[in-house]
C-alpha cells in the first residue's frame, strides 16, 4: 500500500479571479487556476513533479509535520515612509 502524504494548501483568489495554490512547507510549489477545482488539480500536480524530483535526487519526501497554527489576514499601510 502507497504513503499518504498530507499537506497544507493555501489558495487565494487574486484581483483579477484566478485562484492562485501555494504550498508553504514545499519551497518553490504554486500554481493557479482559472477555477478552485484547477487550482486543486494543478497542485496536486505541482506536488507530483515536487515530490518525484525529491526521489530522483534519493531524497525522502517531506511528511510535513508542521502544526497549523492558523491564518491571520494582515493591513499593511502602503504609500507611507517605512525610514525616518
Amino acid at each position: 500500500m502507497p504513503k499518504v502524504l498530507n499537506y497544507r494548501v493555501i489558495i487565494e483568489q487574486d484581483e483579477d479571479g484566478i485562484f492562485v495554490a501555494s504550498l508553504p512547507t514545499l519551497q518553490g510549489c504554486y500554481t493557479e487556476g482559472d477555477t478552485f477545482e484547477e487550482a486543486i488539480k494543478n497542485i496536486q500536480d505541482v506536488i507530483k513533479l515536487h515530490l518525484d524530483a525529491r526521489k530522483t535526487r534519493g531524497l525522502l519526501p517531506d511528511d510535513s509535520n508542521t502544526e497549523f497554527v492558523g491564518i491571520k489576514n494582515l493591513s499593511i499601510p502602503y504609500g507611507i515612509s517605512f525610514h525616518n
